[in-house]
């Protein structure tokens, strides 16, 4: 079996498997014995479902691109229960009020769409936020979860997160309430919702969660692969002449160079973009223009 082409591909995780196992899947699918890189570009959580994108080849080397990105998640909130995981599937723990108002003295019987609202405005735009215990961040060389789960006290510390919008789509009062995020990478959802069940004081987790989009590309039912212009089209772009390429291959800024707007423009008041700009080279994506220039070996 001929082996993929370095490209980006977009293919769809149903709950309770791991990140990783679309990794091994795909290998098998495509007769497992090739010397090319695959990974996946960011990881969903076990019990949550939804778009996944795999980096095969160079394409391993637009990983933290990918973070600049909105993503868009709809979760299942359960009030009146924090976990230890966030999720279904951890254990009930007792609730610690964050306070100040929204808090709900009532409890979950006196939750309102109103109450709800107003507590999500304090999480909008730049915040501090604590990954779960459970998170794929490393702790001494360990990702977190794997010392959580052997029962280790795992304290991370507060990372700066981006929350671009966030509505409720519906209620079934007191019990749950379905939301939907539009976030940057990095962004926690089950944080977010103990952070709510804090502020209220009701306590609550994420019963279920769907990755909806990243950037233009929403969820698939079938693998779906890009390459060249298809790949991060937020960021501006342009074509290489053989005698530019050759010069930037050569690490000299190419001369003359023209660039033009990418095709999918973020949201309004998204953070801007960092990676640089696309540079592109008979249909392939060959490099990113910045400093220093990331080169993409073979092309994308």
């Amino acid at each position: 079996m001929k082996r993929p082409p370095s490209a980006l591909w977009r293919v769809h995780k149903p709950p309770g498997v791991s990140s990783a196992s679309l990794v091994e899947d795909f290998r098998r699918t495509h007769g497992g014995n090739f010397t090319l890189k695959v990974s996946h570009g960011g990881v969903l959580d076990p019990f949550a479902e939804g778009l996944v994108l795999l980096l095969v080849g160079a394409a391993n080397r637009l990983f933290e691109a990918l973070h600049e990105v909105p993503k868009t998640y709809v979760a299942q909130v359960r009030w009146g229960v924090e976990t230890d995981t966030g999720d279904a599937g951890g254990k009930p723990v007792p609730l610690v009020p964050s306070g100040p108002p929204p808090f709900i003295p009532s409890g979950v019987e006196g939750l309102t769409p109103d109450h709800l609202d107003a507590a999500l405005i304090p999480f909008r735009g730049w915040t501090a936020q604590v990954p779960p215990a459970t998170s794929n961040k490393r702790v001494g060389g360990e990702r977190a979860y794997e010392k959580a789960h052997r029962g280790e006290t795992v304290v991370l510390p507060p990372q700066q997160v981006y929350l671009h919008s966030a509505k409720w789509l519906s209620h079934d009062l007191p019990t749950s309430s379905t939301l939907e995020l539009v976030v940057r990478g990095g962004f926690y959802v089950r944080s977010l919702v103990t952070d709510l069940g804090r502020a209220l004081g009701v306590g609550a987790h994420v019963a279920a969660l769907k990755r909806r989009s990243i950037g233009p590309w929403d969820d698939v039912i079938q693998p779906l692969q890009h390459t060249g212009r298809e790949v991060l089209p937020w960021l501006p772009a342009m074509e290489l002449s053989d005698l530019q390429w050759g010069d930037l291959k050569n690490e000299v800024t190419p001369h003359e160079l023209i660039t033009t707007p990418g095709e999918w423009p973020l949201p309004a008041g998204f953070p801007a973009p960092t990676a640089g700009v696309r540079a592109l080279h008979q249909g392939r994506l060959v490099a990113l223009i910045r400093s220093p220039p990331l080169l993409l070996p073979g092309g994308i």
